[in-house]
C-alpha cells in the first residue's frame, strides 16, 4: 500500500523518534526494518519490539551477516579495498546491503517510500539513496533528520512527550557505526585533528603497546576467498569473526585518518578493523606470489577506483560491476596459504605458499646450479635503455 514508508531502523534515539515523526509529517504508516550486519550490541528482538512500541505498524528483522560476508566483504577483499589507501570501507560496504533490503521490503509491501536516519552532512545519505535508486527507481527516499529538521534536542523532547521506551543515558561523546568488518568513530574531541585518540574510544582492539606474546595464524585462500584458518575450514563470516578476536587482541587495524567525504568536506575518523587489515595484508601477499607483474600492477589502480566507487555510494553502478568482472578474473589463481604474525598492532607476513605460485626457486637462487642465464641480461639492458639513450643524445644536442 502506498500509504506506508519503510524505515531503516537501528533502535537508537533518532530512528525510534523518527517512526512517529515520519507518521506525523507524512501521514503514512511506518514499517521498521532492522538489518543485522554483525554490529553486535543490543538483541535484535528487543530492537524489533521497541520499534513496535514506538508506533511502527510492523517491525522486520533480517539476519544478513552471512550475506554481508559472502557478497560484500568478499568482493572488497578481492579488491584489497582501502579508500585513500587507509580505510577498509567499514560503513560504505554495509549501506548498499541495507538499502537493498529496504527497497525490496518496500516493493513487497507496496510502499512508495523508504526512509533512513542520516544527516545532510555525511556520506551515508548518498549511499542509501543511490542504492535505492538503482534497485527501485520509483521509490521516494525521506530522511527525517535531514529533510524534516529532526534535531537531537527535538528528538529527546518528542520521546519524553510521547513516553517512548527509549533509555536515555549520558550521550556518548562519539558517533559510532560498526559491523563485523570494523568500527568507525567520529565527532567529539576527535573533530580537532590535533587531538590524539584516547584508549577509551576503542572497542574492537586492545592497546598494542601492552606486552604480549605474538600469535601466529595461517589463512587459506581459494580463488581469492578466505576458506580456512590454521587448516580448519570456516565460513567467511566465521573467519572474519575469529580474526577480529585474535588480531584485535594485538591492536591490529587501528586507523586514524583525515579523509575526504563525498559531500566535499574533510572529516577526521578513527577506525578499528582488525580482521579487515589482517585479511587484506594476507591477500595482497598471496597475489604477489601468484599474479603476473603487469596484472598486479594494473590491478592496484583498479583497486583504488573500486574503493572510490563504493565509498561514493555506487555499489550498483555499471562501472563498479565491470570492475568486479576484472577483479574476479584476476583471482582464478589466487589460492594458497599465508602465515601472519600478530603483535604490537601489526599483521606481518612471515610465510606464503601456493600451488599456483609464479616463484621459481631455480631462477631466484644465487647458488650454483641456478637456471637463470645471466648472459642475457646485458642485451636486455641495452634494449631497455635504448629510448632513454636516444632522447638523452637529442637533449644534449639542443
Amino acid at each position: 500500500m502506498a500509504d506506508r514508508v519503510v524505515l531503516a531502523y537501528s533502535g537508537g534515539l533518532d530512528t525510534s523518534v523518527g517512526i512517529g515523526w515520519l507518521r506525523d509529517a507524512t501521514g503514512k504508516e511506518v514499517v521498521a526494518l532492522a538489518v543485522d550486519v554483525g554490529q553486535g550490541g543490543e538483541d535484535l528482538d528487543a530492537i524489533r519490539q521497541r520499534a513496535l512500541d514506538c508506533g511502527a505498524v510492523e517491525s522486520i528483522v533480517v539476519d544478513a551477516k552471512d550475506e554481508y560476508a559472502d557478497e560484500y566483504i568478499v568482493p572488497a577483499l578481492k579488491a584489497n579495498a582501502l579508500y585513500q589507501k587507509r580505510y577498509p570501507l567499514v560503513s560504505a560496504l554495509s549501506r548498499p546491503l541495507i538499502a537493498k533490503h529496504l527497497a525490496l521490503t518496500a516493493k513487497q509491501l507496496g510502499a512508495d517510500s523508504v526512509a533512513h536516519g542520516c544527516t545532510g552532512k555525511g556520506n551515508d545519505q548518498v549511499r542509501f539513496e543511490a542504492a535505492v535508486a538503482a534497485i527501485a527507481p520509483d521509490l521516494r527516499s525521506v530522511a527525517p533528520v535531514r529533510d524534516l529538521a529532526l534535531t537531537r534536542d527535538k528528538a529527546i523532547a518528542y520521546a519524553e512527550q510521547h513516553a517512548l521506551p527509549i533509555q536515555q543515558s549520558q550521550r556518548s561523546p562519539y558517533s559510532i557505526d560498526q559491523n563485523v568488518w570494523g568500527r568507525a568513530v567520529e565527532t567529539g574531541f576527535l573533530e580537532d585533528p590535533w587531538n590524539a585518540p584516547t584508549e577509551d574510544l576503542y572497542a574492537y582492539t586492545q592497546d598494542p603497546a601492552v606486552q604480549r606474546d605474538a600469535d601466529e595464524v595461517t589463512i587459506t585462500f581459494e580463488r581469492g576467498v578466505p576458506v580456512a584458518l590454521d587448516g580448519q575450514r570456516f565460513s567467511v563470516l566465521r573467519i572474519v569473526q575469529e580474526l577480529n578476536a585474535v588480531a584485535g587482541k594485538h591492536g591490529v587495524g587501528r586507523i586514524d585518518v583525515v579523509e575526504d567525504r563525498l559531500v566535499g568536506i574533510k572529516s577526521r575518523e578513527v577506525y578499528e578493523a582488525p580482521a579487515a587489515i589482517a585479511l587484506i595484508t594476507a591477500h595482497e601477499e598471496l597475489e604477489r606470489l601468484t599474479l603476473e607483474r603487469d596484472v598486479n600492477r594494473y590491478k592496484r589502480g583498479v583497486e583504488s577506483e573500486w574503493a572510490d566507487l563504493v565509498y561514493d555510494g555506487l555499489w550498483f553502478g555499471g562501472l563498479k560491476r565491470s570492475l568486479d568482472a576484472f577483479v574476479d578474473h584476476t583471482q582464478q589463481h589466487v589460492s594458497g596459504d599465508v602465515r601472519l604474525q600478530l603483535l604490537g598492532g601489526r599483521a606481518t607476513v612471515t610465510g606464503r605458499r601456493s600451488e599456483q605460485s609464479l616463484y621459481d626457486f631455480d631462477l631466484a637462487t644465487y647458488d650454483t646450479g641456478d637456471t637463470f642465464d645471466q648472459s642475457l641480461s646485458k642485451g636486455f639492458i641495452e634494449l631497455w635503455s635504448l629510448p632513454s639513450k636516444i632522447s638523452a643524445r637529442r637533449d644534449a644536442a639542443n
